[in-house]
């Protein structure tokens, strides 16, 4: 009988270290293999600067950027717009203001009563950053000011210092946009869940920049870029990368692998293309 509980006990034990076993297992799997705890981030770093951004401010971000570089405009111009957006609308294009400007909109919440257009003008984000930009470039000097007395020229806020808490973070994700810090923008994000669109990838790009001498092949857009232009276009990918499912984007002999989460890599040398490469809808690339 003795022999027998005893028996019993040892069968117990086993299966409990049997589930136990298999419980840390599954955790240990879950946690290495789901892509749920991913924290999805874009980051920047410039010069000793740094800034951190969700996927879908880093996208707008990219886009206020990209405009400057359109324009020809410094890379200060970009930093003053970041930041005023930043504080404005956290740099998401909100349809709504607040107390002290109820008509209010966009990513610079500007005000149809203001004479900034229509709210329909303001609610589109490339009208909207012209907007500002056509606004700032009339302040005499506007490149040597502080970017908070540059912001609050625009604007003319009833917080006119608040601007000033966001200036690093702008000061980084400019230069790496505009392009003037190489591989200074990497964004960790979580598999697309969806195909890309090469084309819609070109489309985008041309909006962005107007102009750029790009070709889809297959998967892949093509790019004829190098230099300054070729980091500001490859970072605007990298930014733009959860909307547009971009798993890959190569530039300058660097490549970005959105899976590996590794940031930008060595690869090879420069060949004056920049190659954006999208998932498919098979899940490859």
């Amino acid at each position: 009988m003795a022999r027998r509980r005893g028996l019993r006990r040892l069968t117990v034990l086993l299966l409990t270290l049997a589930l136990v076993a298999g419980g840390i297992y599954t955790a240990v799997y879950f946690v290495q293999r789901s892509e749920t705890l991913v924290s999805e981030r874009c980051t920047a770093k410039a010069a000793g600067r740094s800034g951190e951004l969700a996927p879908d401010q880093a996208a707008n971000a990219a886009l206020i950027t990209a405009a400057a570089v359109r324009r020809g405009l410094p890379p200060r111009a970009a930093t003053i717009a970041l930041a005023t957006a930043m504080q404005e609308s956290k740099l998401r294009n909100i349809g709504h203001g607040d107390q002290a400007g109820p008509d209010s909109r966009g990513l610079f919440q500007q005000r149809p009563s203001q004479g900034w257009g229509t709210e329909a003008q303001i609610m589109d984000p490339y009208y909207a950053v012209n907007a500002f930009y056509d606004a700032l470039v009339k302040i005499p000097g506007y490149e040597t000011l502080d970017i908070t007395d540059a912001a609050q020229q625009v604007q003319r806020s009833a917080y006119p210092k608040a601007y000033a808490q966001h200036e690093e973070m702008g000061r980084a994700f400019a230069s790496g946009l505009t392009g003037q810090t190489p591989a200074g923008v990497q964004c960790t994000l979580r598999s697309p869940t969806a195909g890309g669109n090469s084309a819609s990838v070109a489309t985008e790009l041309d909006q962005a920049y107007g102009g750029v001498d790009s070709r889809v092949d297959g998967s892949t857009l093509v790019v004829d870029s190098q230099g300054t232009l070729a980091w500001s276009v490859a970072q605007w990918a990298v930014a733009n990368a959860k909307d547009l499912s971009v798993v890959r984007v190569e530039a300058e002999g660097h490549t970005w692998q959105r899976a590996s989460g590794d940031g930008w890599q060595v690869t090879g040398s420069p060949d004056g293309q920049v190659r954006i490469t999208v998932r498919t809808a098979d899940g490859g690339s």
